[in-house]
């Protein structure tokens, strides 16, 4: 199996551009832990993640409202807190190379590239599912 059979398409991205307020909603309303940053052309130059949110949060024990919180998103443009120093796969990459980055870099994804843009995503989450597809059907066998 290759990337391409596996990978989550199409991806829900935003531009370096945009602000964390944007990508916080964008995460909570897809339900989604990961965001490729793309240029208008749909190169990717970065991603974020979750914990990179986190990590830009102003703690809840300093009790800032949701309000106060929500400007400051507004306010923070992607790029001050995306991560570009990391690896991406080509759609034609076997699954074992991809989950063998997944595993050796600590990912929990793997934005797919080709031609330096954005095609889909391959996650934890999507080997996992791939998982229990597979043990499903050794159960069924035996």
């Amino acid at each position: 199996m290759k990337v391409k059979d596996l990978m989550s398409s199409p991806v829900f991205s935003l531009r370096q551009t945009d602000t964390l307020y944007s990508a916080r909603e964008l995460m909570q309303m897809q339900r989604i832990r990961h965001i490729p940053i793309v240029t208008s052309d749909n190169l990717f130059i970065g991603l974020i993640t979750h914990r990179d949110l986190l990590s830009a949060t102003i703690s809840h024990l300093a009790e800032v409202d949701p309000e106060t919180q929500r400007e400051i998103d507004s306010g923070i443009p992607i790029q001050e807190i995306m991560r570009t120093d990391l690896q991406s796969i080509s759609p034609e990459a076997g699954l074992e190379e991809a989950a063998k980055v997944l595993l050796n870099h600590k990912y929990g994804c793997l934005p797919v590239v080709d031609n330096q843009r954005l095609v889909g995503i391959l996650t934890e989450a999507d080997f996992l599912k791939l998982t229990i597809q597979l043990l499903e059907a050794i159960d069924s066998a035996d």
